[in-house]
C-alpha cells in the first residue's frame, strides 16, 4: 500500500548542557555529516528531516538550543510547544548527566500535555572515559518513563535509531489522541475531555508514572 500523501508535522527540541554534542547528533542525522569542532550554539535553530514509517508520511521539526547556562531562561520560548524532548548528556561529563533533571524540571514546568521524552546518553566513541554507569542512566530514565539510547554523532552510533524510535512513538501518541478526540466527540462528552490531550506525565521524581498536519 502506498504511503498516506499527508504528512505530520512534529516538533522535536534538543535539550542539553553546552558541548554535549546537541548540534553533532542532529547535523549527523539530518545531514550525515560530523565537524570535529563544531562550534557551540549561541541561539535556537532547527533542521527539518521527513520520513516515511510505514503508511505514514512526518516531518520533524528538529530544534537546537543553546546550553551555556546564560541562555536557559529562553529555554521556555523553545519547548512549551514541542511534541518531544531529546535530553543529550555527555557520558565524560558527570555534570552534564546530573543537569539533565534540571531540564526535566523545566519540561514539567512549562509543558502543559504529555511529550514524549528520550534521554541520549553521547559521546559513547569516549567510553574509555565514561563517568556515568549505563545501569544509572537507564535507571533514571525508566523512572521517569522515558526512552534511553547510548549514541555516538562522532562514530553514528545509534542516532538513526533514536530519531525512528522517538517518531514512532509520536505517530502513536498522536493517533491516540485522534481516536480519544473522535471517542469524546461520538459520545457528546464536553470540557477538557474532548481536546484529545492527556494530562502531563513528565516526572523528575524516581517511580513516577512516565502536532501538527500536513506538511509535504
Amino acid at each position: 500500500m502506498a504511503p498516506n500523501s499527508n504528512c505530520t508535522d512534529f516538533k522535536v527540541v534538543v535539550l542539553g548542557e553546552g558541548r554535549v554534542g546537541k548540534t553533532s547528533l542532529i547535523l549527523r542525522y539530518v545531514r550525515q555529516i560530523f565537524a570535529e569542532n563544531q562550534q557551540a550554539t549561541i541561539q535556537a535553530s532547527f533542521l527539518t528531516k521527513k520520513l516515511t514509517l510505514g503508511n505514514s508520511r512526518v516531518q520533524l521539526a528538529i530544534w537546537d538550543t543553546a546550553g551555556q547556562e546564560r541562555f536557559h531562561a529562553l529555554g521556555p520560548i523553545y519547548y512549551r510547544d514541542a511534541d518531544a524532548a531529546l535530553l543529550v548528556y555527555d557520558i565524560t561529563d558527570r555534570d552534564s548527566f546530573n543537569r539533565v533533571k534540571n531540564w526535566v524540571k523545566e519540561l514539567r514546568k512549562f509543558v502543559q500535555r504529555e511529550i514524549v521524552v528520550v534521554i541520549a546518553a553521547n559521546k559513547q566513541d569516549l567510553a574509555r572515559n565514561q563517568q556515568i554507569p549505563d545501569d544509572e542512566s537507564q535507571e533514571y530514565a525508566k523512572s521517569i518513563k522515558a526512552g534511553h539510547f547510548k549514541t555516538s554523532a562522532k562514530a553514528g552510533k545509534g542516532v538513526e535509531q533514536m530519531f525512528l524510535q522517538i517518531s514512532r512513538q509520536l505517530l502513536a501518541q498522536r493517533s491516540a489522541e485522534l481516536s480519544k478526540a473522535a471517542s469524546s466527540a461520538s459520545s457528546g462528552s464536553k470540557g477538557t475531555g474532548s481536546t484529545g490531550r492527556r494530562s502531563v506525565i513528565i516526572s523528575d521524581e524516581p517511580s513516577s508514572s512516565a502536532t501538527k498536519s500536513s506538511c509535504c
